[in-house]
C-alpha cells in the first residue's frame, strides 16, 4: 500500500529534499568525483547553504543571498552531469513529495541546469544547442 505524499510545505520539506538528493549525488558515480575534491568532508555548510537556496526558491523565503554561478562554473562538467543532476533530483522529488511545489521544484532545477549548461558553453566557447 503506498502513502500518500504530501507537498513541500515547509524548510523540514525542503530539508528532507536536500538531504537526501546529495546523499544520492554523493554516492553517484558520475556526480560524486566531481563534488567531492570540493567539498571533501564538509558537506554541513553546504548542505545548510543548499536548504536555504531552495527554501528560497521554493518557499520564497529570502534565505540564500548569494549567486551560485560563479562556484559552479569551476566545476568540470558537461551536458551529461546536468542530466544526470536533474534525473536525481526529479527522482528524489517523485520519492518523497507530489504536489504543485513538487512539480515547480522540477520547472526550476531544469530552469537552472539549463540556465548553467548555456553559461558554461558560452565560457567555454561553444555553440549552444
Amino acid at each position: 500500500m503506498e502513502v500518500d505524499k504530501t507537498d513541500i510545505v515547509n524548510e523540514e520539506d525542503v530539508t528532507t529534499l536536500v538531504h537526501t538528493f546529495y546523499a544520492k549525488v554523493r554516492a553517484d558515480k558520475l556526480l560524486g568525483p566531481i563534488f567531492e575534491p570540493i567539498i571533501k568532508d564538509n558537506w554541513a555548510p553546504h548542505l545548510l547553504r543548499m536548504v536555504d537556496f531552495w527554501s528560497t526558491i521554493l518557499l520564497y523565503t529570502r534565505k540564500y543571498k548569494d549567486d551560485p554561478m560563479p562556484k559552479h562554473m569551476k566545476l568540470p562538467v558537461e551536458q551529461r552531469h546536468f542530466d544526470r543532476w536533474l534525473h536525481l533530483f526529479n527522482e528524489t522529488l517523485d520519492a518523497l513529495f507530489a504536489g504543485e511545489v513538487t512539480e515547480n521544484a522540477k520547472l526550476r532545477a531544469a530552469s537552472i541546469a539549463r540556465i548553467m549548461m548555456v553559461i558554461r558553453s558560452r565560457a567555454d566557447g561553444l555553440p549552444v544547442l
